[in-house]
Parts: C-alpha cells; sequence; structure tokens
C-alpha cells in the first residue's frame, strides 16, 4: 500500500461487516471497499473480539446479519451482538442486513438499538446509502459542555436532585439502570456539577477491553512490561488527575482486578504494570452498569467489599417508561437535532401517534427513542406522522411494553395474571391487522388438548381431568376439533 493509500484508508469511514456467509461478505467488502474501510467478521464472538483489540479505533458503523453460528437459522446472536456492540461503543451505528426479515425481528433489532433493517436480498447502491444516511446523523459532540438532564417527571427531578446533592463529595458514586437510559449523561453532569469540572473527565469502558489489556489501561505500564510494550505509558487514572474517571460496565471488570480498583478507592495508592513504584490517584471514580451488582456478589462473581466501596453514593437512572410526558420533551430535543443536521423541517406527530407515543414503553428507553426520531426525520421531513407510520417504527411486540401498556407510570407495580393477560392481547390486536378471535381460539384449544393427551400418554380421562374436564366433554371437543380418539390396546 502507498502512502496516498494509507490516508485515503485513513479517511474513510470504518465498518464491521458480520456475515457468516463468506460469499455475501466478499461481495459486499468489494462494492463498499472504495467508501469504507471494511473489517469482515463470521461470528458474534469474532465480532467482539475485533472490536475489542483487532483494531485500532472502534468502526463507526456495523453492518450485522441476525442469522449467525451456532444458530444460523435464528435471530438470537444478531439480537445479542446488538446489544453487545452497543456495550462497547455506544455511538456505534449499526444497520442490520438479514434474511430473517419478519417484520418483528426488524422491530426489536430497532428496539435493542439498530438503527436501521435492510432485507436481503438488497441491491449495493441500497446498503451503501443506507450506511451514508446513518452517518448523516452524528453523535452529541463530546467536547460540548454536558447539556443538563432533560425532563421534569418526578423521578427526573429526583435524579437531578441527587446528582446535585452528590456532587461536591470526594466519594465514589454508582450509577445503576438499563440499556439505554443514558447512565453516562448523568456521570458527565455529575462531573460537571463538581468542583472538579475544569479538569479531565475520562471514560473507560470495562467491557470494551480484552481483560488483559484493561489493568495497564487503568494504570500504566512500564517500558518492557510486556510483549509491545516498547515504551512506558500512563494510565486513565493518572491522565484524570484531579478530575473524574467513569468506569462504565463495571460489572465486566475481571475479578483479578477488583482487589488492584478497591486499592485505589481506599487508599489512591496504585502501580503501573510492571512497576514497583507507588503511585497515588486524585481521581474521583463514577461507575455505572446496567446489572444487579448485588446479584453478582451473591454469585462470587463481583468482589463484596467492591461493591460496598463503589457504592458510597448510588443513583439509579430512571427507564424512560417511567418518566410521563417527558417522551414528549426527548422527541423534540432530538427531533430538533436531527433536523439540524439534515437540514430539513422537523416532522410533527398526529393527536394519534401522540397517545401511541404516550403509551409505548420504550424497551430501548433514550436510545431507542432517539433512533426512532432519527429514521421518521429521514422518511416524514416537514410532514404529520400518524398512528400507522409509528407503530411500523416501534417494537410493540417486545416483553418490555406488556409491564407498561395500560400504566406506563407504573413500574414498580406487578400487573396480575389476568392484566398481564389483557396486555398482551392489546400487543397483538396492535401487531396484527388479520387477527380472527375464533380462529385463535381453537388453535388454543387444540394445542391445550393435545398438550393434555400427550402427557396422558393418550388416556382420555387422565386427559380430561388434567384439563378439568368432563370425559364426554373431551370426547365431544375432539370431535369438534377432527381429532382422533386415541387408539386403546386391545386386550390379549
Amino acid at each position: 500500500m502507498t502512502h496516498a493509500d494509507g490516508m485515503a484508508a485513513l479517511s474513510r469511514p470504518s465498518l464491521l461487516l458480520v456475515d457468516d456467509d463468506p460469499l455475501i461478505c466478499e461481495a459486499i467488502g468489494f462494492v463498499l471497499a472504495s467508501d469504507f474501510t471494511v473489517h469482515p467478521a463470521a461470528s458474534r464472538e469474532e465480532a467482539i473480539d475485533l472490536v475489542r483489540s483487532g483494531l485500532e479505533a472502534v468502526p463507526e458503523l456495523a453492518l450485522i446479519d441476525l442469522g449467525l453460528p451456532p444458530r444460523p437459522h435464528r435471530p438470537d446472536e444478531g439480537f445479542a451482538l446488538i446489544s453487545e456492540l452497543l456495550a462497547l461503543a455506544p455511538d456505534m451505528r449499526i444497520l442490520v442486513l438479514s434474511g430473517q426479515n419478519e417484520e418483528m425481528h426488524a422491530r426489536h433489532a430497532r428496539a435493542l438499538g439498530a438503527l436501521e433493517f435492510i432485507a436481503k436480498p438488497a441491491h449495493p447502491i441500497r446498503v451503501r446509502e443506507a450506511l451514508f444516511a446513518a452517518l448523516s446523523v452524528k453523535p452529541e459532540d463530546p467536547a460540548k459542555p454536558a447539556l443538563p438532564l432533560l425532563g421534569n417527571s418526578p423521578a427526573m427531578v429526583a435524579l437531578r436532585g441527587q446528582i446535585q446533592q452528590f456532587a461536591a463529595t470526594p466519594f465514589p458514586v454508582l450509577i445503576e439502570g438499563e440499556s439505554g437510559t443514558g447512565k453516562e449523561r448523568a456521570a458527565e453532569w455529575l462531573h460537571h456539577s463538581s468542583p472538579r469540572r475544569d479538569h479531565p473527565f475520562l471514560t473507560l469502558n470495562c467491557a470494551a477491553m480484552s481483560p488483559h489489556l484493561i489493568e495497564s489501561l487503568l494504570f500504566g505500564h512500564a517500558r518492557g512490561a510486556f510483549t509491545g510494550a516498547t515504551g512506558q505509558r500512563a494510565g486513565y487514572f493518572e491522565d484524570a488527575g484531579a478530575g473524574t474517571l467513569f468506569l462504565d460496565e463495571i460489572g465486566e471488570l475481571p475479578v483479578d482486578l477488583q482487589p488492584k480498583l478497591l486499592r485505589v478507592l481506599e487508599n489512591g495508592e496504585y502501580q503501573r504494570v510492571g512497576e514497583t513504584q507507588r503511585r497515588f490517584s486524585q481521581a474521583r471514580v463514577i461507575a455505572a452498569t446496567n446489572r444487579d451488582l448485588k446479584t453478582e456478589v451473591r454469585a462470587g462473581r463481583f468482589r463484596a467489599d467492591l461493591y460496598h466501596r463503589l457504592s458510597v453514593f448510588s443513583l439509579r437512572v430512571p427507564p424512560l417508561r417511567d418518566l410521563a410526558e417527558d417522551r414528549f420533551r426527548l422527541l423534540s430535543h432530538f427531533g430538533g437535532a436531527v433536523a439540524g443536521q439534515l437540514h430539513t423541517a422537523p416532522f410533527a406527530l398526529g393527536k394519534e401517534a401522540e397517545t401511541l407515543w404516550r403509551q409505548y414503553a420504550f424497551p430501548g428507553n433514550v436510545r431507542e427513542l432517539r433512533n426512532i426520531v432519527i429514521r421518521l426525520q429521514t422518511k416524514y421531513p416537514g410532514s404529520e406522522v400518524g398512528r400507522a407510520e409509528l407503530a411500523a417504527e416501534l417494537d410493540l411486540a417486545s416483553p418490555a411494553p406488556l409491564e407498561q401498556v395500560l400504566a406506563p407510570n407504573a413500574a414498580a407495580e406487578a400487573p396480575t395474571a389476568a392484566e398481564s393477560r389483557i396486555r398482551q392481547a392489546m400487543l397483538t390486536l396492535e401487531q396484527d391487522a388479520a387477527f380472527n378471535l375464533d380462529a385463535t381460539l381453537r388453535a388454543q384449544e387444540r394445542a391445550f388438548v393435545e398438550a393434555a393427551l400427550r402427557v396422558a400418554q393418550g388416556n382420555v380421562s387422565h386427559a380430561a381431568r388434567l384439563l378439568g374436564l368432563h370425559r364426554t366433554t373431551l370426547y365431544n371437543r375432539m370431535e369438534a376439533l377432527g381429532l382422533p380418539r386415541p387408539q386403546v390396546p386391545a386386550n390379549p
């Protein structure tokens, strides 16, 4: 490669391409090579390893298939990869290119954080256009001052109050919350509201780094400390100075490193890898996790003493479903920002679409909301978006909305079994325009009758007891459903 070629490659956007079909990878890679620096991977594991340790910089874009080994005929690996990539690189823009193009799969992929879903087969020009459209919407500039946490709901008012209360203290803070809720934004605001605001705010994602690199990144290393350590290097604790070090996904920190982090938290002391000299950190540590660390402690995957040290103060960033009308404030904020980036007039929601927006539980939280706004702004600039257009962008079959469809602000109240069934029925009616109640009931009845007969090994009396029916009634139901009577062995 010539110097000019190398400079051109550096200027091209980087793309992670994940597909287990080598012909597809080769064909797409060839078509996109002039516009993107393509990094191919054939599996979820290979993709994660590539992002963690094989690249100098995390790719800006990812184009992934849902059907990946070891279960290429199911979307599970692809769904898991979307979540893992966003945990590693929250600003990565993910597009799905998949033959598993059922609408429910597309909606769920978008709810997890994928920006767009493209069904196979797709023309390369369509793929290229979608990738450049994703690049046109930039993540928020980390160099700009942190915005206040938006929202006037009681949950957000309480969160801002806690941040102001904890900001001036030197003690660690543990931020908990679901994926996509904005835990890093809460950490930024803690720093911005503190006396440390004029010092660095550094972020290390513990899930994004190969375990054998994290110690060196945190504490630095001496020359020759390990293969490839050609010079000495300061770590994040040293670079943060008197500022703030934000450790995201702290639940992923390797167990063997946890005592070393505990030591820094207790007395500020640490050592570079390969050195015996003691160094001292002045940085304040803020950690975040979407895991239940108490459960991790009980399972032996996280030290109890480290957990208690990190959680001197703790914050919980609320899920979007608990934020009431704040979802409209976020709609306005992101809608204005995206319209400005695309140089188009903002869209507006019609009355029925507003009702659906209010009812939807946003399982992917603020990240999902932002992606929905990007898609709507791209498709309907300057237009009014109706209920049908909005519903097409939502994951109405996701388990998360089941908890909130009828009472979106009552997250702590467990629904009764009857209420859960009602909510599931509501989602089914919303999703399936061709729903037929009689056909659905017949299918359910047939499934339960056949299940009871299998459990009872063909004994109709036993099956009837399992179903709470009289044997004669069960015979009548079987006849109406067209089910044959089980064969009774003849007496010898």
